[in-house]
């Protein structure tokens, strides 16, 4: 979306930077709407329908400390899941802006701000920006007539186990058949999943991501299959849903194991029949999709505990990819932190290029039970603190004490991830967002794994 045709919602206690902020953007943006009462933002955010909002992170009662626009955050991200959030402070650190993206905004600006510089974050957060849920179509390289790969596409792999699961997808992307992903949080099953797309058919057509973990009940229809004008009360028009969006192109179910059986019901009717009709019409549209899906959890189990429909799994399984945990890949530790090392030192202009052999090794000694993920997230501290040209072993923080590695032997999966729901939530005294952000998951999906273990 451009700027020219965006409606952005501004909250801050400061008159003053909501007269500057509003004076500037409505010479840009097609609607901007000020407030000062953070009291209000659930009104608005149910029925503004705003495409960016720029949140501020201190208010009247919490000086510094950006808390309560933490709570904000969480508040909006409940109410829409989607929701485009800028962070806004004039208290802001490296850690902060860290914490304010990782908690699902989109970006963080500091005041008083550069005009052109926010103009500029704006426009790259509307223009794509970090969606949960996200329609993607790569850019192709003209070149020679070659595809181009982005860093998105990038999967770094030099261990054996890894090669095969590649040589598996590559043999599979050329054909239209469904594939599910398998693996562990963090291990990068959207990264192979536009792998899939970027090497089929179906390349320079939409790569839509839809992150099931994030849509509650009452948006899956909506969402995923469209609605009419009037079909419920903020149905204010016609829109396509994310199987529509990716018309030509494939659709990627992330968290496919969290639906409950009803949606399961629905989503196997539309996968059956290959349409799919909007909320609130009667008129069935058809779909030319391919198909990709994923989850963490033990699926088969799943389907013996009557938890997951046997006729689903087998629609969406035609070929299975289980990517390995990265406990199970060490050779491939230095060369992804090296790509990562790359990256956040472009990304944060530090002068840091080098790991130290030291370094590499305690990484690989290391049991990593958030996998690449946690690698990343690793990566990028220490990129952003160290002073130096080359990480050495004090510049990484590793959960495990002493850098010591943890081993899953012995354990089953499922008491792990019971037993670390249960470590997340003492230590952050049962606040679900936090723990769920450490647990590298969507607040509904801890809910749901809590329900499912009792908790």
């Amino acid at each position: 979306m451009q700027l020219s045709e965006a409606k952005i919602l501004i909250i801050d206690d400061d008159v003053d930077v909501l007269s500057a902020a509003k004076l500037l953007l409505k010479r840009h943006a097609k609607a901007v709407d000020i407030e000062k009462n953070p009291q209000k933002l659930p009104f608005l955010v149910t029925n503004g329908d705003y495409n960016l909002i720029l949140l501020d992170m201190n208010f009247t009662r919490d000086v510094n400390s950006g808390r309560e626009g933490f709570h904000w955050l969480d508040r909006i991200l409940d109410i829409n899941p989607l929701a485009k959030v800028i962070m806004i402070t004039a208290y802001g650190d490296i850690e902060m802006a860290i914490r304010a993206i990782k908690s699902g905004a989109i970006d963080f600006v500091l005041k008083p701000w550069e005009n052109d510089k926010l103009l500029a974050t704006i426009s790259v957060a509307l223009e794509g920006g970090k969606d949960k849920v996200a329609v993607v179509q790569e850019e192709k390289s003209k070149d020679d007539g070659k595809k181009s790969k982005s860093t998105s596409d990038t999967i770094v792999a030099s261990s054996d186990i890894m090669r095969q699961v590649l040589a598996t997808a590559e043999r599979v992307a050329s054909t239209d058949a469904n594939v599910l992903v398998l693996g562990e949080n963090g291990t990068g099953k959207t990264q192979l999943a536009k792998h899939l797309h970027q090497h089929s058919k179906r390349s320079d057509k939409p790569f839509v991501v839809v992150d099931l973990g994030a849509l509650s009940e009452s948006l899956f229809e909506s969402e995923l299959f469209g609605h009419v004008k009037g079909a419920f009360t903020d149905a204010k028009e016609d829109r396509a849903g994310r199987f529509e969006e990716a018309k030509g192109g494939t659709i990627f179910l992330d968290e496919i194991g969290n639906l409950t059986l009803s949606l399961q019901a629905k989503l196997l009717t539309v996968i059956q029949e290959r349409k799919v009709t909007r909320v609130g019409s009667n008129k069935p549209i058809a779909l030319d999709v391919r198909l990709i899906c994923a989850t963490n959890m033990n699926i088969e189990k799943m389907v013996a505990e009557k938890v997951f429909r046997q006729d689903l799994l087998y629609r969406i399984n035609t070929i299975e990819l289980d990517l390995p945990p990265l406990r199970e890949r060490p050779e491939d530790i230095g060369a992804l932190a090296d790509f990562y090392l790359k990256q956040y030192a472009k990304k944060y202009n530090r002068p840091v290029n080098d790991i130290s052999s030291a370094l590499i090794k305690k990484m690989q000694q290391y049991n990593w039970p958030g996998n690449i993920r946690e690698l990343q997230h690793a990566i990028e501290r220490a990129v952003i603190l160290s002073q130096e040209r080359t990480l050495q072993p004090d510049d990484l923080f590793l959960k495990s004490s002493g850098g010591q590695p943890t081993t899953a032997t012995g354990f089953d999966l499922e008491d792990m991830e019971k037993t670390m729901i249960l470590k997340a939530m003492k230590r952050f005294n049962g606040n679900i967002t936090d723990a769920a952000r450490e647990l590298g998951l969507s607040r509904a999906a801890l809910y749901r794994r809590m329900e499912k273990y009792g908790l």
